[in-house]
C-alpha cells in the first residue's frame, strides 16, 4: 500500500469523460494528457439517480464514504448535519494538517488541525479560522447572485477582500487576468469568462495556505467548468437539440466549454508544479454530464430565481421572524425560530400559483424551508403570480427574473478518478469502481484505518 507523505484532492467538479478524451485528443488538454499517462485511471460510479444525483450529495460519498441512502445529505447548504467524521476530520485527528479549500457540503468538527473555506453556497459552516472570512463572504455573495444585476457587495466588501488577497498570495498572473478580462467586458463581450477568475483567485489563496502551513492533505474545487457545460453544450453541439440556439449565441458560446476544459488544464498545470515528489495528487470529478434533452419537447428547461427574497416573502404573507439564504440556481433556504411559524410560512409559500399551478417546490425540516421555482417552461412577459389562484395578483416578472440560458447540460453517474502516485503508475481499471471507495481509499494513503460506516473497498491498485 502506498504511503505518501501528502495528498492533493483535486475536486473539478462534473468533467465530462467524453469531452475530456476528445479534447485531450486533439491536443488542447497538455496537463491532463501528462495526468493520465502517470495516473491510476478509474471511472466512479454514483449509486443515486435523479433526482437524487446533484453534486451536493455525491461530494458528500466522496469525502464520507456514506451513500445518499445512509448520509441523507440532500440540499446544498446542509453538511452541518451529517454526524460522521469526513476524510479531513480524521486527517486531523490522527495529527496531521489539512487544508479544505472550497469543498462542497462540508462540515467539520473542533478542535481542527488546519483550515477549512466552505463552498460559497455554505451559509451555516463558517471558515475555519476565521481570518478566512473576508475571502469567503466575497466570494459567497457573488456567487449566490451571479445571475442578478445587482450584486449585494459593499465598498467595506471589496476593501476587506483586496486586502485579504494581497496579503495572502495574490500574483501578478492573477492580476493580468483579472485586467484582460475587465478590458473585454468593457467593449461588451465575454462577460461569462469571469466564472474563471475565481479559480485563479482561489489559486492563489491556497498555494499561499499550502506553502505556509505544509498541510498533508489537503482540498481544492472548482465548479467553473460544470457551469459552462450546464448552459452552453447547446452552442457547443446543437445537433443534439431541437432547440437550436441563435446564431449570435452560437458564436458567443460556442467555445465556451472548451474554455473551461483549457482553464482546468492551465490550473491542472500549476498543481503539477507545486506537488513535489513525494506528493499524490487525486483527480476526482464526483458525477460528470450530458446533454440535457429531456425538456425539449416543452422549449427547454429554464429556471426563475426571486429578484429579491425579503419582497417574495412579504407577498405571500409571511411574517414570522426568519432569516433568508440564497442557494443556487432558483432555490433558497429560509429559517424560523420555531416550527409554529416555518409551518405557517410553508403554507403561505405553497399557495402562490401561475395559471393556478403551483409556483414554488417547499420543504419543510423542523425550522428550516428549502424552497425554488417549480417553474422550467418559458413564461410569457404577462405572467401573474397571484395567491391560492385568486384572479388579482402581481406581475411574476416584478419579484422573479429568468436565469441566463436555456439548460443544456444534465449530470451523469459516472465521474473520473486519476491517482498520481509518486511511483508514476499508469493503469487504466476497465471496470467501474463506486463513488464511496474514495474516502477509504485515500485514507489508505497516509495509512490510516478506515471507520466503520465506510463500506466501500478500498481500490487495490493504490
Amino acid at each position: 500500500m502506498m504511503t505518501g507523505h501528502r495528498v492533493i484532492l483535486l475536486e473539478f467538479n462534473e468533467l465530462s469523460p467524453s469531452l475530456m478524451h476528445r479534447f485531450m485528443a486533439a491536443g488542447e488538454l497538455p496537463n491532463f494528457q501528462r495526468l493520465y499517462r502517470e495516473s491510476l485511471v478509474y471511472v466512479t460510479e454514483a449509486e443515486e439517480r435523479a433526482p437524487y444525483l446533484d453534486p451536493w450529495i455525491q461530494w458528500v460519498t466522496a469525502h464520507s464514504g456514506l451513500n445518499y441512502r445512509d448520509h441523507r445529505i440532500l440540499h446544498l447548504d446542509e453538511g452541518e448535519n451529517l454526524p460522521e467524521k469526513q476524510l479531513w476530520d480524521l486527517v486531523s485527528d490522527a495529527g496531521l494538517s489539512v487544508w479544505v479549500c472550497g469543498s462542497m457540503s462540508v462540515a467539520y468538527h473542533e478542535p481542527l488541525n488546519g483550515l477549512v473555506l466552505p463552498d460559497p453556497w455554505t451559509t451555516k459552516v463558517r471558515p475555519y479560522p476565521s481570518e478566512l472570512e473576508p475571502f469567503f463572504r466575497f466570494v459567497q455573495k457573488s456567487v449566490l447572485e451571479h445571475t442578478n444585476d445587482e450584486t449585494p457587495l459593499t465598498k467595506a466588501d471589496y476593501l476587506q477582500f483586496v486586502g485579504f488577497i494581497i496579503r495572502h498570495g495574490l500574483s501578478l498572473k492573477t492580476v493580468g487576468a483579472i485586467v484582460h478580462q475587465l478590458l473585454s467586458e468593457a467593449l461588451g463581450t465575454s462577460r461569462w469568462k469571469r466564472a474563471a477568475l475565481l479559480d485563479k483567485l482561489q489559486f492563489d489563496v491556497f498555494s499561499w495556505y499550502y506553502r505556509k502551513k505544509n498541510p498533508r492533505f489537503s482540498t481544492f474545487f472548482s465548479n467553473s467548468t460544470a457551469h459552462y457545460q450546464h448552459l452552453y453544450w447547446r452552442e457547443m453541439e446543437p445537433e443534439f437539440f431541437r432547440i437550436q440556439p441563435s446564431q449570435k449565441k452560437r458564436a458567443a458560446y460556442e467555445t465556451a466549454i472548451r474554455f473551461g476544459y483549457q482553464e482546468m488544464d492551465k490550473l491542472l498545470g500549476r498543481f503539477l508544479e507545486m506537488a513535489g515528489g513525494d506528493t499524490t495528487l487525486v483527480f476526482c470529478t464526483a458525477i460528470s454530464q450530458q446533454p440535457c434533452l429531456i425538456y425539449e419537447d416543452q422549449g427547454g428547461k429554464v429556471a426563475y430565481r426571486p429578484r429579491e427574497l425579503s419582497k417574495l416573502m412579504q407577498f405571500a404573507g409571511v411574517s414570522g421572524p426568519h432569516s433568508l439564504a440564497p442557494v443556487m440556481a432558483e432555490e433558497f433556504n429560509a429559517y424560523f425560530q420555531n416550527e409554529d411559524d416555518a409551518k405557517q410560512a410553508e403554507q403561505k409559500l405553497a399557495a402562490l400559483t401561475v395559471d393556478g399551478l403551483p409556483a414554488l417546490m417547499v420543504q419543510r425540516t423542523g425550522v428550516q424551508l428549502h424552497a425554488g421555482c417549480w417553474l422550467n417552461q418559458p413564461l410569457p412577459k404577462d405572467t401573474r403570480l397571484c395567491i391560492d389562484g385568486a384572479p388579482i395578483g402581481v406581475p411574476f416578472f416584478d419579484l422573479f427574473y429568468q436565469i441566463e440560458a436555456i439548460k443544456s447540460g444534465m449530470h451523469h453517474p459516472d465521474g473520473m478518478l486519476w491517482i498520481r502516485t509518486p511511483a508514476r503508475r499508469h493503469l487504466v481499471q476497465d471496470e467501474k469502481v463506486p463513488l464511496c471507495s474514495v474516502a477509504p481509499t485515500i485514507l489508505a494513503m497516509f495509512p490510516l484505518p478506515r471507520p466503520n460506516y465506510m463500506k466501500g473497498p478500498v481500490l487495490e491498485h493504490c
